[in-house]
C-alpha cells in the first residue's frame, strides 16, 4: 500500500484547517494548530469550545467535515504506535470485570500483533508502570473498587507502557485530589522532560503556568497559540472566555492572569 505523503516532520502535531460539525452545527471552525515536540502543552477553552473534540478528532474517532491532522508527519492512522490517550473518566465503563493490571497491559496490545498474547515481560512493564505512578499495590484489585484518583493513575500506567511520542490526555485532573494531582503533573512533566509530548485538555486556569509550557486557547476557533508567557495574557483569555472573566489587563493595574477563577464555564 502506497504510504501518504508527509508534512511538517518537525512538529508533533500539525493541524490545518480542520472543521468539524455535528448535525450541520460546526464545533470546530477552519482551525490551524501546530505543536513542537517534548512539550507539555495545554488545551484550555470554555465549556463547548471544542476542546474534547479536537483530541477525538485527531485520535480518529470523530469524522472532520475538512481539513488535515498529521503527527509527527503521519496521518493519525499511520501513526497509531506512536500516540497514547487517557480519556475523561466520565467516558470509561468502569463496571467491566478486569483487575488493575491487566487494564495497564493493554496499552501492550498494539505492540504484540495478530494472536500473541501479552506475556511475563507485559506483565513486568505493566508492574513497572503501576509502581511508577504509586498503584503497583493495587495490580490485582477490579478496576471498579477504585477511587476516581487511583483510576486516572492506572489509565496513566497504560498510556506510558505504550511507548508512544504524543500522549493525549483529556481532563485528567478533573474529579481527583490535590495530592492525586501533583503527582499525575509530576509525572507527566517527567515523561515530557525524557522527549515525550504532552497535550491536555486542562480545565483549571489558575494553574496553567504551573504545569505547562505551550498553550492552545479555543473556542470553536484557534484565539491563541504558542509559549505559555506569550500566549496566557488577559487579552487572549478574555476573547476565549468573554466576560464571564473578571480579568484587568497586567499593564493597566498589575494583576495578572492569577485572578482568573479556578474553573469557568458558559
Amino acid at each position: 500500500m502506497k504510504r501518504e505523503k508527509r508534512h511538517e516532520p518537525d512538529l508533533a502535531l500539525h493541524i490545518e484547517d480542520l472543521t468539524v460539525a455535528y448535525e450541520g452545527k460546526p464545533v470546530l471552525w477552519d482551525i490551524d494548530v501546530n505543536i513542537p515536540p517534548g512539550v507539555m502543552a495545554a488545551v484550555i477553552g470554555p465549556n463547548g469550545a471544542g476542546k474534547s473534540t479536537l483530541i477525538k478528532t485527531v485520535l480518529g474517532l470523530v469524522k472532520p467535515t475538512a481539513g488535515h491532522i498529521c503527527i509527527h508527519g503521519y496521518p493519525p492512522r499511520q501513526a497509531l504506535k506512536r500516540v497514547a490517550y487517557v480519556p475523561q473518566r466520565s467516558a470509561v465503563d468502569w463496571d467491566f470485570p478486569t483487575t488493575v493490571v491487566d487494564v495497564v497491559m493493554m496499552g501492550r496490545y498494539g505492540h504484540l500483533g495478530w494472536f500473541r498474547w501479552p506475556g511475563k515481560r507485559e506483565r513486568r512493564r505493566a508492574m513497572d508502570a503501576l509502581s511508577a505512578v504509586g498503584m503497583e499495590a493495587f495490580a490485582n484489585r477490579q478496576i471498579n473498587q477504585l477511587s476516581g484518583g487511583q483510576q486516572q493513575r492506572v489509565f496513566l500506567a497504560r498510556a506510558m507502557v505504550q511507548d508512544a511520542d504524543v500522549l493525549f490526555l483529556d481532563e485528567p485532573m478533573a474529579g481527583v485530589d490535590a495530592t492525586t494531582e501533583k503527582a499525575v503533573v509530576a509525572l507527566l512533566q517527567e515523561l515530557r522532560d525524557q522527549g515525550k509530548t504532552i497535550i491536555v485538555v486542562h480545565h483549571d486556569l489558575q494553574t496553567v503556568r504551573d504545569y505547562f509550557d505551550w498553550l492552545v486557547i479555543l473556542n470553536v476557533r484557534v484565539v491563541a497559540q504558542g509559549p505559555i508567557p506569550e500566549v496566557y495574557t488577559g487579552e487572549n483569555l478574555r476573547k476565549a472566555y468573554g466576560g464571564r472573566i473578571a480579568l484587568l489587563d497586567p499593564d493597566s493595574s498589575g494583576e495578572t492572569p492569577d485572578a482568573v477563577p479556578r474553573e469557568v464555564v458558559n
